[in-house]
């Protein structure tokens, strides 16, 4: 999957990742493979998310992800 994470300040990952892990308003919920489009709101937490096989953490203010065809796409405060 490719995960795009973009704050006012620019690109905080552009990438390939195998999983992510988002703080949403309902709950947090993880994107795995051939998701479900989806577009969530989020809250202030952590993304986490997988790449080259090692554990990534962002930590956010709030925002939101659209997730459609393996393209994961966050705008973050």
């Amino acid at each position: 999957m490719r995960l795009n994470i973009v704050s006012p300040n620019g690109v905080l990952f552009e990438g390939e990742t195998t999983s992510v892990s988002f703080p949403g308003l309902g709950g947090s919920f993880d994107v795995l493979p051939h998701h479900a489009p989806i577009i969530a709101a989020l809250k202030a937490g952590v993304i986490q998310y997988e790449t080259n096989g090692q554990r990534q953490e962002q930590t956010i203010q709030g925002g939101f992800v659209e997730v459609k065809e393996d393209q994961i796409s966050v705008c973050v405060e």
